[in-house]
């Protein structure tokens, strides 16, 4: 069942024409603990980051090699550790960790050692939080969880322990959320036979699921003793290891990445299940050689990334076709090299909108919500809308029109890649075009005396 297109759109996506470099996120806080200690595979200390709020007040999740941490984020510039749940397994064996929030629990599962599925009770939080459930007789160990909300579905990746050995993927009911009622083990989706599923995201019984070096596959779980595959990806441009992915609020895009380094995350559209359409690559637009993508989750209109060594970037999708990366902070301090060290997961959902962002050394950081950071930097941008662009697409020619009395001293063009190829001077309302533009994106920026604005431009059709 090869349901799939490529339609590669390559060079397309950039850094943020602004001003030819993301912003930098505004740092609000930070945690850590000095008696943790690192794993033995790659000095990692802590793992994955998750979050939640309780009447008003915001909590941090993070995983290390002792255990589960709950770190008060209410006052960001303050994060503090309120309550913490050892591991089954501890020590410098373990590597990961994975959260899932589901009707006032956390489920914590871990994929190193004699682990356990623990279901620590959330309800009586600010107050207090304690483990109502730490077993193995379902699962010893799990790569990573996920929770279909909608359907009350819990969802094992790469798990070891209960009846089965060992499954690629299987799937629990939470109709009584302590007691999960195991469903099915599956590791065949059309024409994918998985090794192993290493994520998923699942939305209201649609699964997406990431099949390590054996491609991607899009399931209907809606009788989840009975799925059904819609789509799969085999095989697909800057194919790596299928990682993991999000899809935006429509529906309709989902953002890949491969655990490769050097490999660009891919945008797909997937609009149809059935038909899944590979519509083209994009990546930090960093000089690290060996940059590398972990996980990623989507708010609105921007695509959150934990990109290990790069630490935190930020894309714009408000285009979701062309996403390009809006603002960034490295929070790692290990020098670039090809393992697997620094931002490890993301987490951008609490009510506050700050970001909450674990390093694998540095512990947790806490960053400013994306539309404060961006107001805050661009007190002297000027709204675009006052100046009117035409024709757009444009061939040969731009003429600029304004009824504010705008004056502008300067304009430059940019490519995608934050590049200039053209710069005028003075209050110009027509630009002729370069001759040796390639068909594209653009983006033309104005300089006025009171400060600056960005148009977004396409160059299409014979020059």
């Amino acid at each position: 069942m090869h349901n799939y297109s490529f339609s590669l759109i390559f060079g397309l996506f950039a850094v943020l024409p602004l001003s030819a470099q993301p912003i930098q996120a505004t740092l609000l806080g930070q945690w850590s603990e000095d008696t943790l200690v690192g794993s033995s595979a790659y000095n990692n200390t802590y793992n994955e980051v998750w979050g939640f709020a309780v009447d008003g007040q915001e909590f941090a999740i993070i995983g290390s090699t002792a255990g589960t941490h709950f770190i008060e984020v209410t006052d960001p510039t303050n994060p503090k550790e309120r309550f913490f749940f050892p591991g089954k397994a501890q020590g410098k064996s373990i590597i990961h960790r994975d959260f899932e929030t589901y009707k006032g629990y956390i489920y914590a599962v871990c994929d190193e050692g004699q682990s356990s599925l623990q279901i620590i009770d959330i309800r009586q939080m600010p107050d207090t939080a304690f483990i109502v459930y730490d077993k193995n007789e379902l699962v010893v160990r799990s790569h990573n969880i996920e929770i279909d909300t909608a359907k009350g579905m819990l969802y094992t990746f790469a798990t070891s322990g209960g009846s089965t050995s060992y499954s690629a993927l299987r799937v629990y009911d939470l109709a009584d959320p302590l007691n999960p009622a195991f469903i099915g083990a599956y590791n065949v989706f059309g024409d994918i036979t998985a090794g192993h599923v290493h994520d998923g995201y699942i939305r209201n019984g649609l699964a997406y699921l990431n099949c390590g070096n054996d491609g991607m596959a899009i399931v209907d779980f809606t009788d989840p003793a009975n799925p059904v595959a819609l789509g799969t990806l085999p095989e697909y441009p800057a194919k790596g290891y299928n990682h993991s992915g999000w899809g935006d609020e429509s529906g309709d895009y989902y953002y890949l990445s491969d655990e490769n380094h050097a490999t660009p995350m891919k945008i797909l559209d997937v609009s149809d299940p059935l038909d899944i359409k590979v519509l083209g690559t994009f990546d930090a637009q960093v000089a690290n050689p060996t940059s590398i993508p972990h996980n990623q989750l989507v708010r609105g209109d921007y695509l959150y990334v934990s990109y290990y060594y790069d630490g935190l970037v930020v894309f714009d999708i408000s285009d979701p076709t062309q996403p390009f990366p809006a603002f960034s902070y490295d929070t790692s301090n290990e020098p670039n090299a090809p393992s697997y060290k620094g931002a490890w997961g993301v987490y951008p959902y609490l009510p506050s909108g700050n970001i909450l962002v674990s390093d694998m050394q540095e512990g947790l950081f806490v960053f400013e919500k994306v539309d404060a950071t961006i107001t805050s930097t661009h007190d002297n941008m000027i709204d675009p809308d006052h100046i009117q662009v035409f024709p757009n697409p444009a061939t040969h020619v731009l003429y600029l029109e304004t009824t504010d009395n705008i004056h502008w001293t300067s304009l430059l063009l940019m490519d995608v890649f934050g590049c200039n190829v053209k710069t005028w001077s003075g209050h110009q309302t027509q630009l002729d075009l370069p001759a040796n533009l390639v068909n594209g994106v653009y983006f033309l920026r104005l300089q006025t005396a009171d400060g600056w604005m960005v148009k977004r431009i396409q160059i299409h059709g014979e020059r």
